[in-house]
């Protein structure tokens, strides 16, 4: 494994996160509260060895133009411009989110997760999309 296979592991890392994401969605709406937690720990787990991994990444490989043009670079943009700015944003929304959760303080936790919960799940998707565009269009 090289640094370069990063980008597949960090896709792949992604990708994982959305499941769990997903899978904590699903059991918050069926109240099972220990299933939520746990599977949403996991989304934040995969999450976080994604940022690792991505730093790890981008610090060794920098930048990776998109190699095409036209309409498909248009829509490659179209996606990663909105994932950027709103990845760029999650980490205090969801460490307060989090935070809540422990401290039992849940009305506040679903008001916050209302809203954080779909710009994670687009991130965590749109950044698997943004990699099979870059590396396998």
């Amino acid at each position: 494994m090289t640094v370069n296979d990063l980008s597949t592991v960090n896709a792949l890392l992604n990708l994982i996160s959305s499941v769990f994401l997903l899978r904590g969605f699903l059991k918050i709406r069926r109240e099972d509260r220990e299933g939520h937690r746990k599977n949403m720990l996991a989304a934040l787990g995969f999450s976080s060895l994604f940022l690792i991994s991505y730093l790890i990444y981008h610090y060794y490989v920098g930048s990776v133009p998109f190699p095409y043009g036209g309409w498909v670079k248009v829509l490659y943009l179209t996606i990663l411009v909105p994932h950027i700015i709103l990845a760029g944003t999650m980490v205090p929304f969801i460490a307060t989110a989090v935070w809540f959760a422990a401290k039992e303080r849940f009305d506040a936790h679903r008001r916050l997760m209302r809203w954080v919960w779909p710009v994670w799940m687009y991130v965590s998707v749109s950044g698997v999309v943004v990699y099979l565009m870059l590396y396998h269009l």
